[in-house]
Protein backbone atom coordinates (compact mmCIF):
# COMPACT_ATOMS: atom_id res chain seq x y z
CA UNK A 1 0.00 0.00 0.00
CA UNK A 2 2.82 2.48 0.78
CA UNK A 3 4.53 1.76 -2.54
CA UNK A 4 1.66 2.40 -4.09
CA UNK A 5 1.16 5.51 -2.55
CA UNK A 6 5.07 6.36 -3.33
CA UNK A 7 4.42 5.65 -6.98
CA UNK A 8 1.30 7.55 -7.22
CA UNK A 9 2.84 10.44 -5.63
CA UNK A 10 6.12 10.23 -8.20
CA UNK A 11 3.60 10.02 -11.71
CA UNK A 12 1.87 13.17 -9.98
CA UNK A 13 5.15 14.92 -9.70
CA UNK A 14 6.17 14.31 -13.36
CA UNK A 15 2.88 14.71 -14.95
CA UNK A 16 2.82 18.31 -12.87
CA UNK A 17 6.47 18.95 -14.30
CA UNK A 18 5.16 17.82 -17.75
CA UNK A 19 2.62 19.89 -17.72
CA UNK A 20 4.59 23.63 -16.40
CA UNK A 21 7.26 22.51 -18.50
CA UNK A 22 6.19 21.46 -21.80
CA UNK A 23 6.40 25.25 -23.17
CA UNK A 24 9.60 25.74 -22.19
CA UNK A 25 10.66 22.45 -24.29
CA UNK A 26 8.60 23.44 -26.73
CA UNK A 27 10.17 26.93 -27.03
CA UNK A 28 13.54 26.08 -26.47
CA UNK A 29 13.15 23.16 -29.18
CA UNK A 30 11.86 26.02 -31.49
CA UNK A 31 14.82 28.63 -30.81
CA UNK A 32 17.58 25.38 -31.46
CA UNK A 33 15.58 23.98 -34.98
CA UNK A 34 14.74 28.23 -35.74
CA UNK A 35 17.35 28.35 -39.42
CA UNK A 36 20.14 31.21 -38.84
CA UNK A 37 20.41 33.37 -41.96
CA UNK A 38 23.11 35.34 -44.01
CA UNK A 39 22.45 38.72 -44.75
CA UNK A 40 23.68 41.94 -46.64
CA UNK A 41 22.41 45.35 -45.99
CA UNK A 42 20.87 47.48 -49.01
CA UNK A 43 23.73 50.02 -49.85
CA UNK A 44 24.41 53.18 -52.15
CA UNK A 45 27.04 53.20 -54.25
CA UNK A 46 28.94 52.46 -57.77
CA UNK A 47 27.48 50.00 -60.18
CA UNK A 48 29.40 49.24 -63.28
CA UNK A 49 28.25 47.08 -65.77
CA UNK A 50 30.96 45.07 -68.09
CA UNK A 51 31.62 43.08 -70.48
CA UNK A 52 35.04 40.65 -70.23
CA UNK A 53 36.73 39.66 -72.99
CA UNK A 54 40.39 38.07 -73.99
CA UNK A 55 42.39 39.61 -76.59
CA UNK A 56 46.25 39.66 -78.14
CA UNK A 57 48.21 42.63 -78.02
CA UNK A 58 49.87 43.63 -81.76
CA UNK A 59 51.46 46.30 -82.93
CA UNK A 60 49.33 48.91 -84.70
CA UNK A 61 51.58 47.89 -88.05
CA UNK A 62 53.37 44.93 -88.68
CA UNK A 63 55.48 45.82 -92.16
CA UNK A 64 57.58 42.77 -93.42
CA UNK A 65 60.88 43.84 -95.35
CA UNK A 66 61.26 41.26 -97.82
CA UNK A 67 64.19 41.47 -100.80
CA UNK A 68 63.47 41.32 -104.72
CA UNK A 69 66.76 40.06 -105.73
CA UNK A 70 68.55 37.31 -104.71
CA UNK A 71 72.16 36.51 -103.49
CA UNK A 72 73.96 35.82 -100.43
CA UNK A 73 73.68 38.04 -97.14
CA UNK A 74 77.15 39.95 -97.01
CA UNK A 75 76.45 42.21 -94.26
CA UNK A 76 73.74 42.50 -91.44
CA UNK A 77 73.26 46.01 -89.56
CA UNK A 78 70.11 45.43 -87.06
CA UNK A 79 69.56 42.81 -84.94
CA UNK A 80 66.37 41.94 -82.71
CA UNK A 81 64.52 45.15 -80.75
CA UNK A 82 66.45 47.67 -82.84
CA UNK A 83 65.19 51.13 -83.73
CA UNK A 84 65.59 51.81 -87.32
CA UNK A 85 64.90 55.41 -89.18
CA UNK A 86 63.15 55.00 -92.58
CA UNK A 87 65.39 54.14 -95.79
CA UNK A 88 67.82 52.94 -92.89
CA UNK A 89 70.00 50.14 -94.26
CA UNK A 90 69.33 46.74 -92.56
CA UNK A 91 71.24 44.58 -94.44
CA UNK A 92 73.32 44.00 -97.81
CA UNK A 93 73.61 41.37 -100.40
CA UNK A 94 76.87 40.40 -102.58
CA UNK A 95 76.54 42.83 -105.13
CA UNK A 96 79.15 41.94 -107.42
CA UNK A 97 76.83 39.60 -109.87
CA UNK A 98 74.30 43.34 -110.32
CA UNK A 99 77.68 45.30 -110.40
CA UNK A 100 79.04 43.90 -113.25
CA UNK A 101 74.66 44.33 -114.51
CA UNK A 102 75.35 47.53 -114.18
CA UNK A 103 78.60 47.88 -116.12
CA UNK A 104 77.35 45.31 -118.78
CA UNK A 105 74.70 47.46 -119.48
CA UNK A 106 76.21 50.93 -119.77
CA UNK A 107 78.63 49.02 -122.57
CA UNK A 108 75.68 48.39 -124.29
CA UNK A 109 74.82 52.13 -123.71
CA UNK A 110 77.85 53.12 -125.44
CA UNK A 111 78.01 50.90 -128.01
CA UNK A 112 74.05 52.18 -128.98
CA UNK A 113 74.84 55.68 -128.81
CA UNK A 114 77.64 55.12 -131.30
CA UNK A 115 75.71 53.45 -133.71
CA UNK A 116 73.36 56.36 -133.98
CA UNK A 117 76.53 58.80 -134.44
CA UNK A 118 76.92 56.24 -137.28
CA UNK A 119 73.69 56.12 -138.46
CA UNK A 120 73.58 60.19 -138.40
CA UNK A 121 76.58 60.35 -140.06
CA UNK A 122 75.62 58.02 -143.04
CA UNK A 123 72.04 59.54 -143.26
CA UNK A 124 73.60 63.13 -143.75
CA UNK A 125 75.91 61.76 -146.64
CA UNK A 126 72.97 60.28 -148.43
CA UNK A 127 71.14 63.14 -148.24
CA UNK A 128 73.97 65.24 -149.49
CA UNK A 129 73.89 62.89 -152.21
CA UNK A 130 70.55 62.96 -153.27
CA UNK A 131 70.70 66.85 -152.93
CA UNK A 132 73.66 67.26 -155.34
CA UNK A 133 71.72 64.90 -158.01
CA UNK A 134 68.62 66.90 -157.46
CA UNK A 135 70.68 70.33 -158.45
CA UNK A 136 72.32 68.19 -161.58
CA UNK A 137 68.92 66.99 -162.76
CA UNK A 138 67.71 70.72 -162.77
CA UNK A 139 70.76 72.13 -164.64
CA UNK A 140 70.20 68.83 -167.21
CA UNK A 141 68.20 65.84 -166.97
CA UNK A 142 70.37 64.07 -168.65
CA UNK A 143 72.72 64.24 -166.10
CA UNK A 144 71.15 61.73 -163.62
CA UNK A 145 68.52 58.95 -164.72
CA UNK A 146 65.29 58.31 -163.25
CA UNK A 147 67.43 54.88 -161.86
CA UNK A 148 69.92 56.61 -160.23
CA UNK A 149 67.49 58.67 -158.48
CA UNK A 150 65.23 56.23 -156.92
CA UNK A 151 68.93 54.40 -155.68
CA UNK A 152 69.84 57.90 -153.76
CA UNK A 153 66.46 58.38 -152.50
CA UNK A 154 66.02 54.85 -151.37
CA UNK A 155 69.28 55.00 -150.06
CA UNK A 156 68.27 58.04 -147.51
CA UNK A 157 65.39 56.61 -146.84
CA UNK A 158 67.16 53.13 -145.47
CA UNK A 159 69.40 55.41 -143.61
CA UNK A 160 66.62 57.04 -141.89
CA UNK A 161 64.97 53.77 -140.45
CA UNK A 162 68.47 52.47 -139.31
CA UNK A 163 68.82 55.79 -137.34
CA UNK A 164 65.13 55.35 -135.59
CA UNK A 165 66.32 51.44 -135.09
CA UNK A 166 69.56 52.84 -133.52
CA UNK A 167 67.76 55.25 -131.50
CA UNK A 168 65.45 52.71 -130.27
CA UNK A 169 68.72 50.31 -129.47
CA UNK A 170 69.73 53.67 -127.34
CA UNK A 171 66.16 53.57 -125.75
CA UNK A 172 66.74 49.78 -124.79
CA UNK A 173 70.10 49.81 -123.61
CA UNK A 174 68.87 52.53 -121.45
CA UNK A 175 66.09 50.82 -120.06
CA UNK A 176 67.99 47.66 -119.19
CA UNK A 177 70.89 50.01 -117.73
CA UNK A 178 68.03 51.14 -115.42
CA UNK A 179 67.05 47.69 -114.50
CA UNK A 180 70.14 46.80 -113.79
CA UNK A 181 70.49 49.57 -111.60
CA UNK A 182 67.38 48.73 -109.74
CA UNK A 183 68.52 45.72 -108.59
CA UNK A 184 71.76 46.90 -107.75
CA UNK A 185 70.09 49.67 -105.63
CA UNK A 186 67.98 46.18 -104.10
CA UNK A 187 71.24 44.44 -103.02
CA UNK A 188 71.04 47.17 -99.90
CA UNK A 189 67.78 46.15 -97.87
CA UNK A 190 66.41 49.43 -96.25
CA UNK A 191 63.63 50.14 -93.78
CA UNK A 192 60.78 51.42 -95.67
CA UNK A 193 59.24 52.89 -92.32
CA UNK A 194 60.32 54.53 -88.65
CA UNK A 195 59.59 51.63 -86.35
CA UNK A 196 61.56 48.41 -83.93
CA UNK A 197 62.59 45.09 -85.32
CA UNK A 198 60.33 42.78 -83.90
CA UNK A 199 62.17 39.79 -85.70
CA UNK A 200 64.78 38.68 -88.28
CA UNK A 201 64.84 35.80 -89.65
CA UNK A 202 68.13 35.90 -91.59
CA UNK A 203 71.72 35.69 -91.00
CA UNK A 204 74.84 36.45 -92.70
CA UNK A 205 76.03 34.44 -95.18
CA UNK A 206 72.81 32.80 -95.55
CA UNK A 207 71.46 32.76 -99.49
CA UNK A 208 68.11 34.36 -100.55
CA UNK A 209 66.46 33.04 -103.48
CA UNK A 210 63.75 35.58 -104.65
CA UNK A 211 63.08 34.14 -108.36
CA UNK A 212 59.48 32.54 -107.46
CA UNK A 213 58.78 34.28 -103.85
CA UNK A 214 59.61 37.13 -101.94
CA UNK A 215 61.58 36.37 -99.07
CA UNK A 216 60.77 38.04 -95.77
CA UNK A 217 63.59 39.28 -94.09
CA UNK A 218 62.66 41.40 -91.26
CA UNK A 219 59.65 42.26 -89.61
CA UNK A 220 59.42 46.07 -88.58
CA UNK A 221 57.02 47.55 -86.03
CA UNK A 222 55.97 51.68 -86.20
CA UNK A 223 54.61 53.89 -83.33
CA UNK A 224 55.19 50.96 -80.53
CA UNK A 225 56.45 53.29 -78.01
CA UNK A 226 53.59 55.38 -79.37
CA UNK A 227 50.51 52.95 -78.72
CA UNK A 228 49.76 49.52 -79.48
CA UNK A 229 46.64 47.71 -80.97
CA UNK A 230 44.44 44.97 -78.57
CA UNK A 231 42.58 42.56 -80.71
CA UNK A 232 39.57 41.22 -78.46
CA UNK A 233 37.18 38.29 -79.27
CA UNK A 234 33.30 38.97 -78.21
CA UNK A 235 30.86 37.00 -78.55
CA UNK A 236 28.10 37.66 -80.61
CA UNK A 237 25.56 37.97 -77.36
CA UNK A 238 27.89 40.69 -76.16
CA UNK A 239 28.24 42.54 -79.47
CA UNK A 240 25.12 44.84 -79.36
CA UNK A 241 26.14 46.14 -75.57
CA UNK A 242 29.72 47.01 -76.89
CA UNK A 243 28.21 49.10 -80.27
CA UNK A 244 26.99 50.82 -77.48
CA UNK A 245 29.70 51.88 -75.41
CA UNK A 246 31.63 52.59 -78.51
CA UNK A 247 29.07 55.01 -79.50
CA UNK A 248 29.62 56.94 -76.02
CA UNK A 249 33.02 56.36 -75.87
CA UNK A 250 33.19 54.61 -72.77
CA UNK A 251 36.85 53.40 -72.15
CA UNK A 252 38.54 49.47 -72.04
CA UNK A 253 40.36 48.67 -68.91
CA UNK A 254 42.74 45.78 -69.26
CA UNK A 255 45.37 43.60 -67.65
CA UNK A 256 48.29 41.94 -68.87
CA UNK A 257 49.77 38.95 -66.95
CA UNK A 258 53.23 40.65 -67.02
CA UNK A 259 52.02 43.36 -65.22
CA UNK A 260 49.27 42.19 -62.87
CA UNK A 261 49.01 44.90 -60.79
CA UNK A 262 49.01 47.75 -62.92
CA UNK A 263 45.60 48.62 -64.71
CA UNK A 264 45.90 50.05 -68.30
CA UNK A 265 42.94 51.73 -70.73
CA UNK A 266 42.43 52.02 -74.24
CA UNK A 267 39.46 53.14 -76.30
CA UNK A 268 37.93 51.44 -79.12
CA UNK A 269 39.89 52.18 -82.45
CA UNK A 270 38.89 55.44 -84.06
CA UNK A 271 40.44 56.36 -87.71
CA UNK A 272 40.77 60.11 -89.55
CA UNK A 273 39.10 58.85 -93.43
CA UNK A 274 39.13 62.09 -95.62
CA UNK A 275 38.01 65.14 -93.24
CA UNK A 276 35.48 62.68 -90.61
CA UNK A 277 36.35 59.77 -88.10
CA UNK A 278 35.20 57.09 -88.59
CA UNK A 279 34.62 54.24 -85.77
CA UNK A 280 36.36 51.28 -86.57
CA UNK A 281 36.68 49.53 -83.51
CA UNK A 282 33.95 46.64 -84.13
CA UNK A 283 35.00 44.54 -87.19
CA UNK A 284 31.91 43.22 -88.99
CA UNK A 285 33.90 40.00 -90.31
CA UNK A 286 32.24 37.26 -88.07
CA UNK A 287 34.55 34.32 -86.95
CA UNK A 288 32.82 31.00 -86.45
CA UNK A 289 34.51 28.25 -85.07
CA UNK A 290 32.23 25.28 -83.75
CA UNK A 291 29.02 26.89 -84.51
CA UNK A 292 30.06 29.67 -82.20
CA UNK A 293 30.36 33.28 -83.57
CA UNK A 294 32.41 36.48 -82.27
CA UNK A 295 33.52 39.81 -83.74
CA UNK A 296 36.86 41.13 -83.15
CA UNK A 297 37.05 44.49 -81.53
CA UNK A 298 40.42 46.32 -81.81
CA UNK A 299 41.51 48.86 -78.89
CA UNK A 300 43.89 51.21 -79.18
CA UNK A 301 45.79 51.32 -75.89
CA UNK A 302 48.84 54.33 -75.07
CA UNK A 303 52.15 52.41 -74.82
CA UNK A 304 54.88 55.02 -73.94
CA UNK A 305 56.86 52.78 -71.15
CA UNK A 306 57.36 49.82 -73.96
CA UNK A 307 55.27 47.34 -71.37
CA UNK A 308 52.84 45.99 -73.71
CA UNK A 309 54.66 43.62 -76.60
CA UNK A 310 53.15 42.12 -79.39
CA UNK A 311 51.82 38.57 -78.82
CA UNK A 312 50.70 39.65 -75.17
CA UNK A 313 47.85 38.26 -73.73
CA UNK A 314 45.35 41.40 -72.39
CA UNK A 315 41.71 40.56 -70.21
CA UNK A 316 39.76 43.21 -70.93
CA UNK A 317 36.87 44.70 -69.43
CA UNK A 318 34.54 46.87 -71.83
CA UNK A 319 32.53 49.83 -69.51
CA UNK A 320 28.77 49.75 -70.77
CA UNK A 321 26.83 51.67 -68.09
CA UNK A 322 27.94 53.57 -64.89
CA UNK A 323 25.68 54.19 -62.38
CA UNK A 324 26.68 56.09 -59.55
CA UNK A 325 24.82 56.92 -55.69
CA UNK A 326 22.40 53.91 -56.35
CA UNK A 327 20.96 51.52 -54.45
CA UNK A 328 22.79 48.29 -54.56
CA UNK A 329 22.39 44.75 -52.99
CA UNK A 330 24.21 41.88 -53.47
CA UNK A 331 23.74 39.54 -55.62
CA UNK A 332 24.11 36.84 -53.35
CA UNK A 333 20.29 37.88 -52.44
CA UNK A 334 19.23 37.12 -55.96
CA UNK A 335 20.40 33.93 -55.95
CA UNK A 336 18.68 32.88 -52.61
CA UNK A 337 16.07 30.54 -52.78
CA UNK A 338 14.03 29.68 -49.62
CA UNK A 339 12.04 26.12 -49.05
CA UNK A 340 8.24 26.62 -49.00
CA UNK A 341 8.45 25.89 -45.05
CA UNK A 342 10.40 29.13 -44.35
CA UNK A 343 8.18 31.52 -46.39
CA UNK A 344 5.07 32.62 -44.93
CA UNK A 345 1.52 31.30 -46.27
CA UNK A 346 1.27 34.07 -48.55
CA UNK A 347 4.41 34.57 -50.62
CA UNK A 348 4.51 30.19 -51.07
CA UNK A 349 3.10 30.64 -54.58
CA UNK A 350 6.10 32.71 -55.56
CA UNK A 351 8.04 29.29 -55.12
CA UNK A 352 5.92 27.21 -56.40
CA UNK A 353 7.05 25.62 -60.20
CA UNK A 354 10.90 26.45 -59.09
CA UNK A 355 12.06 23.19 -57.97
CA UNK A 356 10.51 21.66 -61.19
CA UNK A 357 12.32 24.09 -63.86
CA UNK A 358 15.75 23.77 -61.27
CA UNK A 359 15.67 19.97 -61.58
CA UNK A 360 16.85 19.71 -64.83
CA UNK A 361 18.69 22.08 -67.21
CA UNK A 362 17.00 20.00 -70.02
CA UNK A 363 13.76 21.15 -69.36
CA UNK A 364 14.71 24.47 -69.14
CA UNK A 365 16.17 24.28 -73.02
CA UNK A 366 13.75 22.71 -74.31
CA UNK A 367 11.02 25.23 -73.00
CA UNK A 368 13.38 28.24 -74.21
CA UNK A 369 13.10 26.34 -77.89
CA UNK A 370 9.86 26.15 -77.38
CA UNK A 371 8.84 29.50 -76.69
CA UNK A 372 8.22 32.18 -79.78
CA UNK A 373 10.52 34.76 -80.98
CA UNK A 374 7.78 37.41 -79.55
CA UNK A 375 7.44 35.37 -76.24
CA UNK A 376 11.33 35.18 -75.81
CA UNK A 377 11.31 39.11 -76.29
CA UNK A 378 8.79 39.30 -73.96
CA UNK A 379 10.76 37.26 -71.48
CA UNK A 380 13.57 38.72 -71.75
CA UNK A 381 12.39 42.29 -70.83
CA UNK A 382 10.42 41.03 -67.59
CA UNK A 383 14.01 39.20 -66.58
CA UNK A 384 14.66 42.42 -64.46
CA UNK A 385 11.45 41.71 -62.18
CA UNK A 386 12.81 39.54 -59.28
CA UNK A 387 12.06 39.01 -56.03
CA UNK A 388 14.52 39.48 -52.83
CA UNK A 389 13.51 38.16 -49.12
CA UNK A 390 13.61 39.79 -45.87
CA UNK A 391 13.11 38.31 -42.59
CA UNK A 392 9.97 38.99 -40.58
CA UNK A 393 9.14 36.94 -37.36
CA UNK A 394 9.72 34.11 -37.79
CA UNK A 395 9.16 33.77 -41.68
CA UNK A 396 10.64 34.94 -44.71
CA UNK A 397 8.39 37.79 -46.89
CA UNK A 398 9.19 38.57 -50.40
CA UNK A 399 9.88 41.82 -51.62
CA UNK A 400 9.14 42.60 -55.34
CA UNK A 401 12.17 44.68 -56.96
CA UNK A 402 13.30 45.68 -60.68
CA UNK A 403 17.16 45.29 -61.08
CA UNK A 404 19.10 47.29 -63.14
CA UNK A 405 23.05 47.17 -64.08
CA UNK A 406 24.96 44.59 -62.43
CA UNK A 407 28.68 43.77 -61.62
CA UNK A 408 30.38 41.09 -60.69
CA UNK A 409 29.13 41.58 -56.75
CA UNK A 410 25.94 43.76 -56.92
CA UNK A 411 22.83 44.80 -58.37
CA UNK A 412 21.04 48.17 -58.72
CA UNK A 413 17.95 48.56 -57.95
CA UNK A 414 16.26 50.45 -60.09
CA UNK A 415 12.70 50.61 -57.83
CA UNK A 416 11.28 48.84 -55.09
CA UNK A 417 10.71 49.58 -51.63
CA UNK A 418 14.02 48.74 -50.33
CA UNK A 419 15.36 51.15 -48.64
CA UNK A 420 19.18 52.02 -47.34
CA UNK A 421 20.42 49.42 -44.28
CA UNK A 422 17.53 47.54 -44.86
CA UNK A 423 18.80 43.84 -44.35
CA UNK A 424 18.25 40.94 -47.21
CA UNK A 425 18.60 37.02 -46.91
CA UNK A 426 21.62 35.73 -48.63
CA UNK A 427 21.78 32.53 -47.66
CA UNK A 428 21.35 30.00 -44.39
CA UNK A 429 24.02 29.17 -41.91
CA UNK A 430 24.56 25.67 -41.08
CA UNK A 431 23.41 24.62 -37.44
CA UNK A 432 25.11 23.57 -34.93
CA UNK A 433 24.94 20.76 -33.51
Amino acid sequence: MRFLLKAILVLVVIGVSGVFGWPYVQAYWKARNKPSYRVAAVAKGEVVFVVNSTGTVQPVLRVQVGAVVSGPIEKLFVDYNAKVRKEEILATIDARIYKANVARDEATRATARADVKRAEALLQQARNDEARAINLRKKKADYISDTEMDRLKYSRMSLEAQLDLAKAQVQQAEGNLKNSEANLSYTNIRSPVDGVVIDRKIDEGQSLAAQFQTPELFVVAPEMEKHMYVFASVDEADIGVIREAEERNNPVYFTVDAYPDELFQGEFLKKKVGETVKRMGIRKNPVSVQNVVTYTVVVDAPNPGMKLLPGMTAKLSFQIAKHERVLKIANAALRFYPKPEQVRPEDRPLLEGSDDQSKTEEGTENLESQRSAMERAIARKNRNLRHVWIVEGDFLRAVAITTGLSDSQHTEVASGPLVEGQELVTGTRPRIP
